[in-house]
């Protein structure tokens, strides 16, 4: 405990990017809020250099020692490269309650990450109640979005905006990520605009993210979560796809939807330490 209240720390270790944030307890309000953010690119780094640097990065810009100043520094996602860690939580725990964090009112969380797909069904406190998910397949995952804007020459921050200026997508028909990326090859040689071909790749994701939606019988808002919730073609492509179903769901995310799952680690963090120094309390008492 500071005058920065009571801080916990979440790292989130995916496959393509290491998430840190630092949350504040203000012990006099009850309330949560994000103090500080960090993501860093992996690429060919050893993942736990990078964490060890995120880490450090938040530490020293914020002033603090690890030691004295946080109360609990919670890991998910690849949690054993995380060596400091207090403690470790589950990533379908921990997205859906940094989705709540970041929506309020949410009951639907959808986890769009570099790996696959997940929505999970979660109740007023950000508890789990069902999910569905995709397979490991590259074709429907961020990295395969990272694969294609690579071979196309674009930036990931280019991705989104260009999809928007589609007007007749191409959407791959290979489900394995070796077919899609095959499709993409030849689309390019057939003279496809990469708008077309950035769209038909985000609805190919969409659709198969709409599925898992009507799987578990989704309730609305449906948050958007993890790196891919912040590239705008694939809200787009999402909201588009839903508004073709039966039953439209309304989406929303958040400009830090991809620190979902660290806010969420260090939100849990947070709760568990109390209840370990209540316990402390009884006992001693």
């Amino acid at each position: 405990m500071n005058d920065k209240g009571i801080l916990t720390m979440g790292v989130d270790v995916g496959g393509s990017y290491v998430k840190t944030v630092l949350m504040r307890y203000d012990q006099a309000t009850g309330d949560h809020r994000l103090f500080d953010r960090q993501v860093e690119k992996i690429r060919k780094r050893n993942p736990k250099d990078v964490v060890v640097d995120a880490v450090a990065m938040v530490l020293e810009r914020n002033a603090l020692d690890y030691e004295r100043d946080i109360a609990y520094l919670a890991s998910t996602g690849e949690g054993e490269l995380v060596e400091r860690k207090t403690g470790h939580f589950y990533s379908m725990t921990t997205h859906a309650r940094g989705g709540l964090f970041l929506c309020p009112g949410a009951r639907t969380v959808v986890d769009m990450g570099a790996l696959y797909v997940r929505a999970i069904s979660i109740d007023e406190r950000g508890r789990v109640l069902d999910y569905k998910m995709t397979g490991q397949c590259a074709s429907g995952s961020g990295q395969f979005i990272e694969n294609i804007s690579r071979y196309l020459g674009l930036s990931i921050d280019e991705v989104g905006p260009i999809s928007l200026k589609s007007d007749k997508p191409e959407l791959p028909s290979g489900i394995c990520a070796v077919l899609a990326e095959t499709d993409v090859i030849n689309s390019v040689s057939r003279g496809v605009s990469t708008p077309n071909i950035i769209k038909g790749i985000h609805l190919s994701i969409a659709n198969r993210s709409i599925r898992l939606l009507s799987s578990l019988k989704a309730q609305e808002p449906v948050a958007l979560m993890g790196g891919i919730a912040m590239n705008i073609g694939m809200v787009d492509a999402m909201e588009e796809l839903s508004r073709e179903g039966r039953k439209p769901l309304r989406m929303v995310t958040h400009p830090d939807a991809i620190y979902s799952g660290a806010i969420g680690a260090a939100l849990w963090g947070g709760y568990r330490h109390h209840r370990i120094k209540d316990r402390a309390a009884v006992v001693a008492a």
